[in-house]
């Protein structure tokens, strides 16, 4: 018995997939706890314990791994790279963050705590199976593997019908959406012969036939909907808004940031050479996206909302990672998925310490918590890209591969344009804590550990924005 474990810890040991393993393995651990432990408290810190161990994983991966190597697992389906991996890495560390900012909020939603954090760990096994896909199955069944702990999550409050019914209009449009990937990878396979990625035989222009385009832009169209890009997110606003608080600043942040990468991996690797059947679309779909998230934003009386289309506008901008087909735009992508995720938790963690999430909510907040106050202000200046923050240098990076990419100059002006809409809704806060009158209601003390978890995630913001070139080391 002992030397059959053994074997196994070999192999483990040998295999380049084991962060996929070890969050699989944890997932159904937290579930097992779930029987054993049944005081919640108990519960979170087992939960942090195990995501510190997934990010030492995740570490141990990117050190074994040389810059610029591939490595091909179960029967190259899967391509381990350096790249992916420390993408893995930077989502682990962001959910991480978001256990420890979050996770008390986490422990009020329901009795189902154990649970709640398994799914979070399956969609980490989902986010790296992302990261790492060589074929379109792989593909189909990490995007799956993220969204269905997403259904339940979004239902987890039953004691809500906006749960309940945030949960069935996700499903639904997910479902749909699940439908139109599908359509599009049987179109590939039938152009191509094939599901992997590097046998597709339409990587050329001249290659690629009907069959292929038509696929590319039903996969095109459901990329769009998994990463809330108009005209297909109708579903963002309710779903964000009736979920969960604390599961809403996870939706909203990892796993769109782990949608976004598997969407730039299969269009730059793959598609690039056929851009001109699909450039001008997207194009489109970018700026429509940008329009609809920052202007309905801007109408908005909750801030939860408001962070819903918020995150719409801010897709629009990630969206020029795709257009631009270049490695300013892979740096970018990860400095944008950094950035957006952190500063985004930050918000959500402090929204969630108050009972009103109206803009009169925030009146005075200043004057009653000057730390939560300025906190969140980083966190919007972040988010509005405004200099010395992490949202500033993502929104930089975006609008600079755009440029390089030489045939978007009218996006990037549209762009511009966009973000200086945006400053509005989020100084609107800003206005209220500083400017305003108001006792705002929190829902308990803010203790000396929300503050420090506080003052970190407003010390990494600015990290980003003055030393980005920190967070691409691994690449």
């Amino acid at each position: 018995m002992q030397l059959h474990f053994q074997n196994i810890a070999f192999k483990f040991l040998k295999l380049d997939m084991k962060a996929i393993i070890a969050a699989t393995i944890l997932g159904v651990a937290m579930m097992f706890i779930s029987i054993v432990v049944k005081n919640k408290k108990t519960t979170l810190t087992l939960a942090a314990i195990f995501l510190l161990v997934l990010l030492g994983v995740n570490i141990w991966e990117v050190m074994a791994t040389k810059k610029g190597s591939f490595t091909p697992e179960f029967k190259n389906m899967l391509l381990i790279s350096r790249d992916g991996l420390w993408f893995n890495t930077l989502m682990t560390g962001c959910s991480l963050l978001y256990i420890l900012l979050v996770g008390k909020e986490v422990l009020k939603v329901g009795s189902y705590v154990a649970e709640y954090f398994a799914l979070i760990f399956f969609i980490l096994c989902g986010v790296y199976l992302l990261t790492s896909y060589n074929n379109l199955l792989i593909l189909f069944i990490g995007i799956e593997i993220i969204s269905i702990p997403q259904y339940i999550l979004a239902g987890s409050d039953k004691r809500n019908l906006k749960s309940s019914e945030a949960a069935l209009k996700y499903f639904l449009m997910g479902s749909f959406s699940t439908g139109i990937l599908l359509m599009g990878i049987t179109l590939l396979y039938g152009s191509s012969g094939s599901f992997d990625l590097s046998r597709l035989n339409f990587v050329h222009e001249s290659s690629s036939t009907m069959m292929a385009v038509c696929g590319v832009l039903f996969m095109m169209i459901a990329f769009a909907f998994k990463v809330s890009a108009a005209p297909m997110h109708l579903w963002t606003p309710d779903v964000y808004d009736g979920a969960p608080t604390p599961f809403t600043a996870y939706m909203a942040t990892i796993v769109k940031a782990a949608a976004f990468f598997a969407f730039i991996k299969i269009f730059q690797n793959v598609f690039g050479a056929m851009s001109s059947h699909w450039m001008m679309i997207l194009a489109i779909i970018t700026a429509a996206t940008l329009l609809i998230g920052n202007v309905t934003a801007v109408f908005q009386q909750s801030v939860k909302r408001m962070l819903a289309y918020s995150s719409i506008a801010q897709a629009g901008f990630m969206l020029f990672a795709v257009l631009s087909n270049n490695y300013i735009a892979f740096q970018g992508i990860f400095i944008y998925a950094v950035a957006y995720s952190v500063a985004t938790i930050g918000v959500f963690s402090v929204l969630m310490k108050l009972k009103d999430y109206t803009y009169d909510g925030f009146n005075g907040l200043a004057k009653k918590e000057p730390m939560l106050a300025f906190v969140t202000t980083i966190f919007l200046l972040s988010l509005a890209g405004i200099p010395l923050t992490g949202g500033f240098m993502a929104k930089y990076y975006m609008l600079q591969a755009a440029l390089t990419q030489g045939q978007l100059f009218w996006l990037v002006i549209f762009g511009l344009l966009m973000a200086a809409i945006s400053a509005y809704y989020y100084f609107r806060v800003i206005i209220a804590m500083y400017f305003k009158t108001g006792t705002p209601e929190l829902t308990g003390p803010v203790t000396v550990s929300d503050k420090l978890m506080l003052a970190i995630t407003c010390i990494l913001v600015i990290l980003l924005g003055v030393a980005p070139q920190l967070f691409l080391n691994g690449i």
